[in-house]
């Protein structure tokens, strides 16, 4: 019997999750399928208990339920709970099960694409919200040397820092990390700073970049931002969202499957879709 996983939303149309599951459904000759369920804020738990009632194998989670689904779960990984989101639930024999893969996808991404490793390096993370918090607590489980954050309100970065409770992390304002730049090895966007409609803005200064270091931004659309064009020109390794995007997707296909689909061509797939 052909298995049902999907995601629950709300928008959902938008998505790319079905073109990379159901392609590494059909690749792998497992039978299941992959849906959109557009899930309207007030019904995720009758969202969640239709997943129980109907058997669906497991689901991902996008804005805004990433929070609201958890009460309705029957456990969540440690990790997913300090991070306050889940975006993966798994099914397991009627037992839900959250995880949160974006964080970890993200910094899987890094290691994987910019073939680097975290030990050591400084690290400098940009913004404080949804998308910062998962990749600066997963950040903190590496062996990094420094991992500060930046934001433009500077009350969200502290609270962040105290919270991660970790003696490698300090918290700036924006102005003063930009004086810092050229402290840091990896420096990450994790704001909505450039991206599509307002591709024009950009999220910091890079004046004080010094060459050779690695300049991330979550953002895909678009596929390389102002920003990125900037610190290629100053000499930067640059990488774009598409990576965190793949990884989170890879990092649930596992959860769900306990197979490693092929990540090269799931990330072609999301690069050609984002390019029409």
């Amino acid at each position: 019997m052909e298995k049902v996983y999907g995601l629950i939303g709300f928008p959902v149309e938008h998505s790319l999750s079905p073109l990379m599951h159901n392609d590494a459904f059909a690749r792998l000759g497992i039978p299941a399928r992959y849906h959109l369920f557009s899930v309207e804020p007030g019904q995720v738990g009758a969202a969640i208990a239709g997943v129980r009632a109907l058997g669906i194998a497991g689901v991902n989670v996008t804005i805004p339920h990433k929070l609201a689904v958890i009460p309705f779960l029957d456990e969540v990984d440690e990790q997913a709970r300090r991070i306050g989101a889940v975006n993966t639930i798994v099914n397991d024999n009627g037992r839900l099960v959250g995880y949160n893969t974006d964080g970890p996808g993200y910094v899987k991404a890094l290691e994987e694409e910019m073939d680097v490793s975290l030990d050591g390096k400084r690290i400098l993370v940009i913004g404080a919200g949804g998308g910062a918090r998962g990749i600066y607590f997963s950040l903190l489980s590496t062996a990094a040397e420094r991992i500060d954050m930046a934001n433009r309100t500077v009350e969200k970065a502290e609270r962040l820092v105290r919270e991660g409770g970790d003696g490698r992390s300090a918290y700036f304002s924006l102005a003063e990390a930009e004086t810092r730049l050229d402290e840091y090895d990896i420096i990450i966007n994790t704001t909505s700073v450039g991206m599509h409609p307002r591709v024009e803005v950009q999220p910091l200064s890079l004046e004080r970049l010094r060459p050779g270091v690695i300049v991330s931004d979550i953002i895909y659309n678009p596929l390389e931002t102002k920003w990125l064009k900037e610190a290629k020109a100053r000499g930067a390794r640059v990488q774009n969202g598409v990576g965190m995007l793949v990884y989170q997707g890879v990092l649930a296909f596992e959860k769900w499957t306990g197979q490693w689909p092929d990540v090269n061509r799931m990330k072609q797939l999301v690069i050609e879709a984002l390019r029409r």
